[in-house]
């Protein structure tokens, strides 16, 4: 984490920002400190879970990170991957594509702890997206102040998944395209691509870079150093898919600029960090970055790339429910109000107010 009053005034600015852009319309669909009257402790609770869980694994900092992005860009950030298969359903947890994603438990332990404080309040996508946030605050990351105040969706198709995913040998022409439809920059995919620096992903995930890349046989991707290829093939024999491998060897736990440094140095774990490299803006970013002495930009630039992530297909006033328990909808019988949210102007106020307390809020 940066040091001294100039990388915190930097994030402070970035954060106040993201703030103000979100309270300026009534019409916001989540707001910032939803929970503060009907159940004030939610947010503590949820950092003394992610707390406790990321002291006993921390690889799971990274798989929250990943659950969360994925429900964001499937259907919208509603809580539809929390949801389980049905005898006449299949849902999203239990596509193909999703079969590595890990922390369903954790989001349920954490919401057991809401409902036993504030029953019927607190939305299972509420809780993904605090968990998520908290495990970068936790591996030394920013904070960031995520708006609240979300309803959970009642439908979660296996179908939906594929065509809202990027292909894992994705072009970046397609991952810009893929990231524009949810009004995501390519600085977003760059600044986004940064998580990266925290959890691990499955020798599945890019075996084909080792051992595939060519009709011919054990032929390896010719943009990854050649030197990290070895090493890999070291972690990952041909056929392993099941096998974790860090995606930033360099610092797998703490939410830093290694990322970055790997694949400006083509060690970029998976095929779509190495494509970073092959478009003039996120690349520009990926050089900017692993040449940086601190990371106040891209905490700065991460915390309103993520609170706008955050905001794809909320729902709200009344278009969803509170589920009581995240793996089913509630049936008919259970109220699913949610709860009552901040008003524009006090959320104007909290966002006036942020700056000051921002540089506490970073090293809590």
């Amino acid at each position: 984490m940066a040091s001294g009053s100039a990388a915190l005034a930097v994030v402070a600015v970035a954060v106040a920002a993201a703030l103000l852009a979100l309270c300026g319309s009534t019409e916001a669909h989540a707001q910032f400190g939803a929970y503060n009257k009907t159940c004030p402790q939610a947010e503590d609770i949820v950092f003394k879970e992610m707390t406790a869980v990321l002291a006993k694994s921390p690889g799971l900092a990274g798989s929250m990170l990943r659950l969360f992005s994925v429900d964001c860009f499937v259907e919208g950030c509603e809580g539809s991957i929390l949801l389980d298969s049905t005898a006449n359903n299949t849902a999203e947890k239990d596509s193909p594509l999703n079969k590595g994603l890990r922390g369903y438990d954790v989001i349920d332990s954490i919401k057991a702890k809401l409902e036993a404080a504030c029953p019927g309040v607190v939305s299972c996508a509420d809780v993904l997206a605090l968990a998520a946030r908290d495990s970068v605050r936790i591996t030394k990351g920013p904070y960031i102040p995520v708006p609240t105040g979300r309803e959970d969706g009642n439908r979660s198709f296996a179908a939906d998944v594929a065509p809202n995913t990027p292909k894992p040998d994705a072009s970046i022409t397609d991952l810009v395209a893929f990231f524009g439809k949810f009004n995501l920059t390519a600085k977003d995919l760059a600044v986004l691509s940064g998580a990266h620096t925290i959890g691990k992903a499955h020798c599945s995930a890019f075996s084909t870079r080792l051992y595939n890349f060519t009709a011919s046989n054990n032929i390896s991707d010719p943009t990854l150093d050649a030197n990290y290829t070895a090493t890999l093939r070291g972690q990952c024999a041909a056929g392993d898919l099941a096998t974790l491998v860090d995606l930033d060897p360099s610092s797998d736990t703490t939410f830093d600029l290694g990322y970055y440094r790997g694949v400006a140095a083509s060690r970029g774990l998976l095929s779509t960090d190495g494509a970073l490299l092959l478009n003039e803006d996120t690349r520009a970013y990926v050089t900017r970055q692993a040449n940086a002495t601190a990371p106040a930009e891209f905490f700065a630039d991460f915390t309103a790339s993520f609170i706008n992530m955050s905001k794809i297909g909320v729902l709200s006033h009344h278009k969803g429910q509170i589920r009581r328990h995240c793996s089913v909808v509630n049936p008919l019988s259970t109220s699913s109000q949610a709860p009552v949210t901040m008003g524009a102007h006090a959320a104007v106020l909290l966002a006036s107010s942020f700056v000051s307390i921002v540089a506490l809020a970073l090293v809590l």
